[in-house]
């Protein structure tokens, strides 16, 4: 890997390796959620949320849409779901999808 390619996956993978941002990333894998539902899973405040959110999409990892009064997120990168699609294959044991 040359080292622009090592500081754009560092720094990809920095934004995933937070608990709450990772937690979203595997709740998006599926399907799109609202602020809210995600909120309600992490049980965390929608501010709080909000703020993983906007890393993520700073990164270009996730997008969103607005439908009415709700924005409901997405992930955009299909590498992200493949990487989270394998780190629960080795580190989850009771992982089937």
């Amino acid at each position: 890997m040359k080292d622009e390619q090592i500081d754009a996956v560092a720094k990809i993978l920095k934004s995933m390796s937070h608990p709450i941002r990772l937690k979203i990333l595997c709740l998006l894998q599926d399907r799109e959620l609202s602020v809210g539902d995600i909120r309600n899973e992490v049980e965390t405040t929608n501010a709080n949320v909000s703020q993983h959110l906007n890393i993520l999409r700073n990164q270009g990892i996730i997008d969103y849409r607005k439908e009415a009064n709700f924005i409901y997120n997405r992930i955009t990168d299909k590498r992200i779901l493949e990487l989270i699609m394998n780190m629960q294959k080795l580190f989850c044991p009771d992982f089937e999808k």
